[in-house]
């Protein structure tokens, strides 16, 4: 099994990292790389044991009848990764389309 990531998630992980550290969400820019280190490990290690759930409809403009996965950070915030899984001569692939957390998606989900 592999968990890939779409080069626009890979570009909005590095986006968000500069964000929350402009926004004070933590003092250092490193503290905020990690943190988004961390979730990438986090998601490219449990993404296949995760219990998934089908996306709501609101999430196909990113990819149709995918399925998604929460990744808790803390108390105040979890992560949804949404994704496709498929079979790539007998490996199967969990392929990240889109990242977004409850701050901006819960109330769709």
């Amino acid at each position: 099994m592999k968990v890939r990531i779409i080069p626009e998630v890979r570009h909005y992980f590095y986006e968000i990292q500069y964000i929350m550290y402009e926004k004070d969400y933590f003092s250092y820019y490193e503290d905020s790389e990690r943190y988004i280190e961390e979730l990438i490990t986090d998601i490219k290690k449990n993404l296949p044991a995760k219990r998934s759930k089908p996306a709501p409809e609101h999430f196909d403009k990113y990819g149709k009848e995918m399925e998604y996965a929460t990744f808790r950070k803390n108390k105040h915030t979890t992560w949804y990764a949404f994704f496709d899984v498929y079979k790539d001569n007998e490996e199967i692939i969990y392929l990240v389309r889109h990242i977004e957390n409850n701050h901006t998606a819960a109330q769709y989900l």
